[in-house]
């Protein structure tokens, strides 16, 4: 649709061009003449197009990371009235239960259920060495898992490098041979969140390690009382488990008082079967009332945080807007005053009104589309940078994320085409005052 838009908007603007018979050469001179008007009214263009190009990019790769994760074979199940994992308490036995139905895919001896028991919370970090302007704390996210090779076969994920899964204890003993220290707790991690610990490496820490970027393998950090040893980080990017840390289910969720399974994740034979397990779920499974999602569907709901902060987006993109707008309208207006002669001078040499109002039309859009085109530009620069950000399907819950900020071929054409509007708006108005001049009175 903006692709059409923005299309139509081009056209208008070349069929004008064609139309006029006023030397361009000469709205370029006038233009040039009233550089200090005209380069702040792009400047304002460069402000509100910059502005809404980055804030788009932020909802857009919060809405590719929540549609980007999540396995459409899977079905989620969680505790009745849980919206959220974190909510959610399932009971061993109906775990059992659920993982026998027909519908849930076994592995090559069909003796075992592909299925993930898994206990999701976010807990609030204490920083160790907070950085002026930085947070004192931070939210992170651990899913303790019950069998981690399983758990990356059902949600399909995969390790960076020489990295590997953490054992089926979960713990190891200090490499460096300190016999009073506690076992370290291995863990896998996102790459967001890999990227976001590392900032709080004191200078030299971060000049001896590995990686600088993030934390890598054998790196460690604190969770809770405990410390933590990295042994692979996952290919998480694109999706919510980029911002998560895993590890074993019995180690990491007792630490913080969560002995319970959160949410089970069901791998069936494909879609249309992940449906029809939903389905017998939700309407034939008696021994315990639970709520089964599309595992695509639940993430797809965390993009409601997207939706919401795209309506301030449009309200706060409409009030510089009219800023935008009133700044090409000044600008315009100027320009006619400073040229009334010229109006006349012109109308003498035949040139209609409908000329005349093409003429300065086109000014406030060359201003526009330059403002336009530099404001897209520079809100590009911000693609690839990371920001955090909750996730939420508007219903209590949520997951701390850690997005990657996309600048694509939508949001320039939003942008181009907010500019062209501003352009049209802002210029008509002093356009038609223009050509209701009468030859006289600009002669004078």
């Amino acid at each position: 649709m903006l692709y059409i838009l923005f299309a139509i908007s081009a056209a208008v603007v070349l069929v004008l061009l064609l139309l006029n018979r006023v030397p361009l050469s000469y709205t370029v001179r006038n233009l040039t003449v009233r550089w200090i008007t005209s380069t702040l009214t792009v400047l304002a263009f460069i402000l509100v197009v910059g502005l809404m190009v980055v804030m788009l990019a932020f909802t857009t790769g919060m809405k590719r990371m929540t549609e980007g994760t999540g396995e459409p074979a899977n079905v989620l199940v969680l505790s009745e009235g849980a919206d959220d994992e974190v909510f959610s308490n399932l009971d061993a036995g109906d775990v059992a239960e659920m993982e026998r139905l027909p519908l849930v895919l076994r592995d090559a001896g069909g003796k075992r259920p592909v299925a993930s028991r898994e206990s999701y919370l976010i807990i609030n970090q204490p920083v160790v060495n907070p950085k002026p302007g930085r947070p004192q704390g931070r939210f992170l996210q651990i899913r303790g898992v019950v069998d981690v090779p399983m758990a990356a076969r059902v949600h399909n994920m995969q390790l960076l490098g020489e990295g590997k899964w953490f054992s089926q204890a979960g713990t190891q003993e200090d490499p460096n041979g300190n016999a009073n220290a506690q076992t370290l707790i291995q863990v896998v991690l996102g790459e967001g969140v890999a990227r976001e610990l590392a900032v709080d490496r004191t200078p030299a820490e971060t000049a001896a390690a590995h990686n600088q970027q993030r934390l890598d393998i054998g790196d460690r950090f604190t969770l809770g009382r405990r410390q933590c040893i990295i042994t692979g980080i996952m290919k998480s990017s694109g999706s919510t488990y980029n911002s998560e840390v895993w590890g074993k289910q019995d180690v990491v969720a007792p630490l913080f008082g969560k002995n319970s399974i959160t949410s089970l994740v069901l791998r069936t034979a494909g879609a249309a079967a992940a449906v029809q397990l939903r389905d017998d779920l939700k309407n034939n499974f008696k021994k315990a009332s639970v709520i089964a999602r599309l595992e695509k569907d639940y993430y797809a709901a965390l993009s409601e945080t997207s939706d919401q902060f795209l309506y301030s987006i449009v309200f706060v993109t409409a009030v510089m807007a009219v800023g935008g707008v009133f700044g090409v309208m000044n600008t315009m207006f100027a320009a006619i005053s400073n040229r009334i002669k010229d109006i006349g001078v012109m109308r003498i040499l035949g040139y209609a009104r409908w000329q005349i109002l093409v003429s300065f039309l086109l000014e406030s859009l060359v201003i526009a589309i330059v403002g336009g085109l530099a404001g897209c530009a520079l809100g590009t620069l911000c693609n690839g940078l990371s920001a955090n950000s909750m996730a939420s399907s508007g219903n209590g819950g949520g997951k701390m994320v850690v997005i990657e900020l996309v600048v694509d071929a939508n949001i320039w054409a939003a942008g181009m085409l907010l500019a062209v509007l501003m352009g049209v708006i802002g210029g008509l108005a002093p356009a038609i005052s223009a050509i209701r001049l009468r030859l006289l009175d600009a002669l004078r």
